[in-house]
């Protein structure tokens, strides 16, 4: 989502940007040609258009709503792309601590990959869940799946968070598959 929002903010940017240069450049030509007519926005039957519009026509009162709407939709879209920080135990009063989900996946990954028989893993983290896919070529998923569980949570008892996120390990294993 924060990548939806910097690609939409860089947009609007750069759209109001050359509505300001289209402006600059109108505003320059009016007042170095006064009575030639616009030089490339049709502005002057944009103005004639507006004059016969009221406040009350339904084009006018459907406009509103859908800007409305599309503003209230940015609102949420800039809302829900925050940072998704997981917070740990405060060690002070006056001190808040958080670490970022991308610093707890690369804690346990390197705790897993550094595991034996284990040939890689993957490791996505949340506040609420931490998944773990590793590979292994010589263990199948009964067996290293269980001492993996028991890994990453003696991992989480040593960092100080304030919720416990539960943990998911899936083994991918060429013996499973025999």
């Amino acid at each position: 989502m924060r990548l939806f929002v910097r690609l939409l903010s860089a947009l609007i940017g750069l759209a109001l940007a050359a509505a300001g240069v289209l402006l600059a450049l109108e505003v320059g030509w009016g007042w170095w040609r006064p009575g030639r007519g616009p030089l490339f926005v049709p502005w002057d039957g944009w103005r004639d258009r507006l004059a016969e519009l009221s406040w009350s026509d339904p084009a006018v009162r459907y406009l509103a709503i859908a800007v409305a709407v599309v503003g209230l939709l940015l609102i949420l879209a800039a809302a829900s792309a925050g940072r998704r920080a997981i917070r740990l135990t405060d060690p002070a009063n006056e001190v808040s601590v958080t670490t970022s989900p991308r610093s707890l996946a690369r804690l346990v990954g390197v705790t897993v990959r550094a595991q034996d028989n284990v040939a890689g893993a993957k490791v996505t983290a949340t506040a609420k869940k931490i998944r773990v896919r590793a590979t292994s070529r010589l263990e199948t998923e009964g067996e290293l799946r269980p001492r993996l569980l028991e890994t990453v949570s003696g991992l989480l008892d040593d960092v100080p968070l304030v919720r416990r996120p539960k943990v998911s390990v899936v083994v991918d294993s060429p013996k499973d598959r025999r």
